[in-house]
């Protein structure tokens, strides 16, 4: 059975015990999380949401939170002596899925 959630503006495919990094929530590591924007559910009986699913949920626990590799934006005029480099590095939270309630 899985699920897909929308969380931080992006969609996740996720099963009970998967591991997923989404955009950084709050929490310390150890609590719980619980998403109600279901869009789909699979089982027995599949249910597609009109945008969400009535009722359904996902419990997950926070494990760790983080940084990603840094991306580097570098930009450059020729002839004019412009250049500007900058980095970024997106922060994230690791979430382990331990239910879909439907």
């Amino acid at each position: 059975m899985y699920a897909i959630i929308e969380t931080g503006g992006k969609q996740y495919n996720v099963s009970v015990g998967a591991t997923i990094k989404v955009e950084k929530l709050g929490g310390e590591p150890g609590t719980s999380h619980t998403f109600d924007k279901v869009l789909y559910v699979s089982g027995d009986v599949p249910k597609a949401g009109t945008p969400f699913v009535a009722g359904a949920t996902v419990t997950a626990s926070v494990v760790d939170h983080g940084k990603a590799k840094k991306v580097v934006i570098f930009r450059y005029k020729p002839k004019g002596g412009r250049r500007r480099k900058q980095g970024h590095r997106q922060p994230f939270t690791t979430l382990m899925v331990e239910a879909i309630n439907v």
